[in-house]
């Protein structure tokens, strides 16, 4: 979330997420509401750094062994490379965490320097970006294999999927860049030094200019994270399912549907754990953010819906092993095996290949669907 409406530019109210941050703005109204408001903000502090941590020990374990076997031990196919690119988008995350976690430990006191300061923001929003991208890439895919069978067979491959993957990459990093320009770190009253969101680019808020420019660069950079990595993908997620399970449906193929689990399942939780950031990063931005109902709401809301965006980013490989087909079985075999059948391509384009076989004679007569 870049920033929060509420809190000043001082270290007391910066926050340890790299998608929040101090903003130029008023203090609350009075010295009780101030209290009250920063008794919130420690034990959502306080929440966010358990989470985090959870986040990090789970994610970079999860998520680093995730690309050992998808990278090095697993035959390369669409699949494997996907799902190969979700999981270095959430290690390069989760592997940046510990500065947040320090960042709250401290005091809020940022002894990293200005560089670390932008580039922690920076991944976060790369994470969301690449993940949000290569399941809408994957959902693509998967609609292209169902609707066009024989020219999706004859034009996938891993390499096409690779540059794929690197399309999606640069896409992100474009879209991530201005927080490198952003983020900004100052020294405040206390000697502390705050990793902030500098939109205006300026030393000096007190002039009423500066602070105009500040909500109008905060609010573009809000709306164009909110179309762009959240809306227009999903509404292109639903489309390529939707597709996908009318085809099936009408090729009467509803065993085939079961490969499918566990990238609807990934999608899923990244839609649970994203939208509810989305929601306040809008609320934010609303015209009634200054009341007090919002102010409180944001106050303890805002930590919250961070931290389970955080969560994200270390769900997957769980997801991948327990959604994965025949987990009981092959989990017993071993964990390499868990993942292969988690990522395998081979059943469903069987079931596909099989039951076209089966209905050849039918199709002649019978137009495609």
């Amino acid at each position: 979330m870049n920033g929060l409406g509420l809190l000043v530019m001082d270290s007391s109210s910066s926050s340890p997420s790299p998608f929040s941050a101090s903003c130029p703005t008023e203090q609350p109204e009075n010295t009780t509401d101030h209290d009250y408001y920063s008794g919130l903000q420690k034990t959502m502090h306080i929440l966010s750094m358990v989470v985090y941590s959870i986040a990090c020990l789970l994610g970079v374990t999860g998520n680093g062994l995730v690309i050992w076997i998808a990278g090095f031990k697993m035959k390369k196919t669409v699949n494997s490379i996907w799902f190969l690119n979700l999981a270095i988008a959430d290690f390069i995350f989760t592997f940046f965490l510990p500065l947040s976690i320090a960042y709250t430990a401290l005091g809020f006191h940022w002894p990293f320097g200005k560089l670390l300061c932008k580039l922690n923001s920076t991944i976060a929003f790369l994470n969301m970006f690449a993940s949000v991208f290569l399941l809408t890439v994957i959902s693509v895919d998967r609609c292209v294999s169902v609707a066009f069978p024989i020219w999706s067979h004859n034009r996938r491959s891993p390499e096409l999927a690779a540059r794929i993957a690197l399309g999606t990459w640069v896409l992100a990093v474009l879209l991530s860049s201005p927080y490198l320009v952003f983020r900004d770190t100052v020294v405040g009253s206390r000697n502390v030094t705050s990793c902030y969101n500098n939109f205006a680019l300026s030393d000096d808020y007190t002039s009423e200019a500066t602070r105009r420019l500040w909500r109008m660069r905060h609010k573009a950079m809000i709306i164009t994270r909110f179309l762009c990595g959240f809306l227009i993908p999903f509404m292109v997620i639903l489309i390529c399912y939707s597709i996908v399970a009318v085809k099936l449906k009408r090729r009467q193929l509803a065993n085939s549907a079961k490969p499918y689990r566990i990238i609807i399942a990934v999608t899923v939780s990244f839609f649970l754990c994203y939208f509810p950031y989305h929601v306040f990063s809008l609320l934010e931005i609303s015209k009634n953010s200054s009341s007090h109902e919002m102010k409180l709401a944001l106050y303890i809301g805002i930590p919250l819906v961070s931290s389970l965006a955080f969560f994200n980013s270390c769900i997957n490989p769980v997801l991948y092993v327990f959604v994965g087909p025949d987990f009981k079985e092959k989990f017993r075999q071993s964990i390499l095996s868990t993942f292969e059948g988690a990522f395998s391509e081979e059943s469903l384009l069987g079931s596909l290949s099989s039951r076209r076989k089966s209905r050849s004679a039918s199709e002649v007569e019978v137009p495609r669907v």
